[in-house]
């Protein structure tokens, strides 16, 4: 018995650790009913791509996600909106790959923030200036042909963009801050590639 106490141990830790382990605070559960969103497992190649912090001209990629996950201080959780759950389902019908949102949940002792994610991790980057002008129309290609170039170039060397953080939300307010400032400035998650200079960051 007391041989197998130490691996009991263990295996404890080892889950305490995992994203989405421990149970989340009254707060937390409070915000996901207000928002109907519920525990989800992404696909790994969202979770191993990189991503991109500004919808309209990013200037660096970050990555890869579960990086940014594992950097986070408090307890962590991957949610989903439950209507999105069905659409999901669905998905690659048409042989085209959509986009939908993931929340990451950070349940801090004095805050729940969630950081917003759109998973493009289905989509090259054609296709994602292609989806774009389903909802911004004759003004897709000035807006984001050139981020469709810098991104094309990334591609090239390796640093590919799967996914978007789109927003950041703090006790339910979005943060004024972009969340590419956001991350550099205030959270410390350092990008791996300038798009501007189209050359990868050494650390």
């Amino acid at each position: 018995m007391k041989r197998l106490l130490p691996v009991f141990l263990g295996v404890l830790l080892s889950v305490g650790n995992s994203s989405g382990a421990l149970a989340a605070s009254a707060k937390a559960m409070a915000q996901r009913q207000a928002q109907g969103l519920t525990a989800f497992n992404p696909p790994e190649r969202f979770l191993s791509g990189n991503f991109v912090a500004d919808e309209m001209n990013p200037a660096f990629i970050f990555g890869p996600v579960k990086a940014f996950a594992a950097s986070r201080k408090c307890p962590t959780a991957w949610l989903i909106e439950e209507g999105d759950q069905n659409r999901l389902t669905g998905q690659g019908s048409t042989g085209t790959p959509q986009e939908y949102t993931i929340y990451l949940e950070e349940d801090c002792p004095d805050r729940v923030v969630y950081y917003v994610f759109i998973d493009q991790s289905g989509l090259t980057p054609q296709q994602w200036i292609e989806w774009r002008k389903k909802f911004h129309k004759s003004m897709t290609e000035p807006e984001f042909g050139e981020a469709k170039s810098k991104l094309d170039t990334a591609c090239t060397v390796g640093c590919g963009v799967g996914a978007e953080l789109r927003f950041i939300q703090k006790d339910g307010e979005l943060l004024s801050k972009s969340p590419e400032e956001a991350l550099r400035d205030e959270l410390h998650f350092a990008p791996i590639y300038d798009l501007n200079r189209q050359q990868k960051i050494t650390k």
